[in-house]
């Protein structure tokens, strides 16, 4: 056999799949798509979560358009972040073009466009579903992280939310955590110290500084109710297919703060309330993460620390993670370690540095007889990417050059009109966009305090009463100046008046 019959029976080998799969593409060869040379992903290994990389405008938005549309036509639901505002496309069919059908000739099957559900969520004020979660929810540890705090400010914010329970005060929002950490070494000091031990005022001023941090980046609007049940993303329409819900996050590109504290609550959500499901033939939920960068670029150790062990964990439950970013090392080697799937764009070798990150995204590939992946990497084209998987077995697939098959929904965004059709058909905001502010730590906590306030004033008046009772009664024992000099002279006078009659 030639190269080209040898390297399409490497591919067919390498991708065959008993069960059901997404079909990405047909696999290159020197700059050509090899027809039915098919790169098939197999729906069972999906759940191992993956990478899609490459330099700007190589095509990673289209890759991760492709892989939503394919899982929601297998029925499974998808979670997509959209940060640069441009998939809500997936909601319109493709209009088609002759190019691209000519692209899907070569890759071996016809084209076909569709229209997929959707669901708008919303994160800001932006409309779609409000995305929100309770202080509760949250719990101590995982606030902590988030506002990186020391070892002495996690413990008490162990403290705060233990006392809390024990006098069944609802941690709701951010001004309820604000309110009793003010309480705990204001008004309710002796309190606190009595049943929980000293609380410096020092750390509770630095851990108050982060929670308004916190709250300049928009976190006030998240935190608080009615709570997104995450049992709402797995929602299947009744022509049988997944959802796509796509988190609108175009005004909070420039805080990565909210964002990051939003997925670690989603994941931790998520893993909390989610069957294990062991072994099964099919994810039960789809995450993609766009600008994944936006995480990792300000997370702490310990945040990096809480993301690596969800990442671990979570795919027994059924959860495929996807990390969407232009460099492989934007995503710290200890998570990069668990993707199974790794679609590569092409990268730009315009300085020595450019070129180092070449050389080690390379080496994260697997070794071929039919590539030299450092030179494929600067050469494919737009809508072209390396692939490399994992079979029904677990075992990494051939690395394949591929030519990647074109969304069948719309390349482009919907129009006002057309996303007001989208959010006014939607079953979910009715049940999530009604603001609900009832009583919780915040009024508990005031109502506390001004009735201590009121029978702290009341005593006082009732000490000032009786001082001045006891202030009238000494004062009605003692004789006026002006009666005493009076009383006197009458007594004078009478005793004089005694004294005369007696002489006489």
């Amino acid at each position: 056999m030639g190269k080209k019959e040898d390297f399409f029976a490497h591919i067919e080998a390498g991708y065959t799949t008993k069960g059901d799969y997404i079909s990405m593409g047909a696999a290159m060869l020197d700059g050509e798509a090899i027809t039915n040379a098919l790169v098939k992903i197999p729906l069972k290994t999906l759940n191992r979560h993956g990478l899609i990389a490459g330099a700007t405008g190589t095509g990673k938005t289209k890759t991760l358009q492709v892989l939503a549309e394919n899982l929601s036509d297998k029925g499974i639901p998808v979670l997509l972040m959209d940060l640069k505002g441009d998939l809500s496309g997936l909601a319109q069919p493709s209009p088609g073009h002759p190019k691209i059908d000519e692209r899907h000739e070569k890759i071996g099957f016809p084209f076909t466009a569709k229209k997929f559900p959707i669901e708008i969520l919303s994160l800001s004020e932006q409309e779609g579903v409000k995305l929100r979660a309770t202080v509760s929810e949250f719990g101590p540890v995982l606030l902590s992280r988030i506002l990186d705090l020391s070892d002495t400010q996690e413990g008490i914010v162990a403290v705060i939310f233990k006392y809390c329970d024990d006098h069944k005060l609802p941690l709701l929002d951010l001004k309820d955590f604000k309110k009793v950490l003010q309480y705990a070494t204001g008004e309710g000091k002796k309190e606190f110290e009595e049943s929980y031990g000293r609380i410096a005022t020092s750390s509770t001023g630095s851990i108050l500084r982060k929670v308004i941090e916190l709250e300049q980046q928009g976190a006030d609007l998240f935190f608080g109710e009615k709570s997104f049940d995450v049992n709402d993303l797995t929602r299947i329409d009744e022509n049988g297919r997944g959802f796509i819900s796509i988190i609108r996050l175009t005004d909070i590109q420039d805080r990565p703060k909210l964002f990051s504290t939003f997925m670690l609550s989603l994941l931790a959500e998520v893993y909390a309330t989610f069957p294990e499901q062991g072994d099964s033939d099919r994810p039960e939920l789809i995450l993609f993460i766009d600008e994944a960068h936006l995480i990792f670029k300000e997370a702490s150790k310990a945040l990096l620390d809480q993301i690596e062990s969800i990442v671990k964990l979570i795919r027994s439950k059924g959860i495929g993670l996807y990390f969407v970013t232009q460099d492989p090392t934007d995503v710290p080697d200890a998570v990069l370690a668990q993707l199974g799937l790794k679609v590569q764009h092409a990268l730009r070798a315009f300085t020595a540095k450019d070129r180092k990150a070449i050389k080690l995204t390379a080496e994260n590939y697997p070794i071929s007889d039919f590539y030299d992946t450092k030179e494929v990497l600067t050469s494919l084209g737009i809508g072209e990417a390396l692939i490399s998987a994992l079979d029904e077995k677990g075992r990494p697939t051939p690395l394949a050059a591929t030519l990647l098959r074109a969304p069948m929904s719309r390349m482009d965004v919907l129009t006002e009109k057309e996303l007001k059709e989208v959010i006014d058909q939607s079953r979910l905001i009715p049940k999530y966009n009604e603001t609900i502010d009832r009583e919780s730590a915040y009024e508990i906590l005031n109502e506390k305090i001004e009735k201590a306030e009121a029978m702290a004033k009341k005593e006082e008046e009732k000490v000032s009463t009786r001082t001045s009772s006891s202030r009238s009664r000494r004062s009605s024992t003692r004789q006026n100046p002006v009666v005493k000099v009076l009383t006197s002279a009458t007594f004078i006078r009478g005793v004089l008046g005694i004294l005369s009659k007696a002489m006489k």
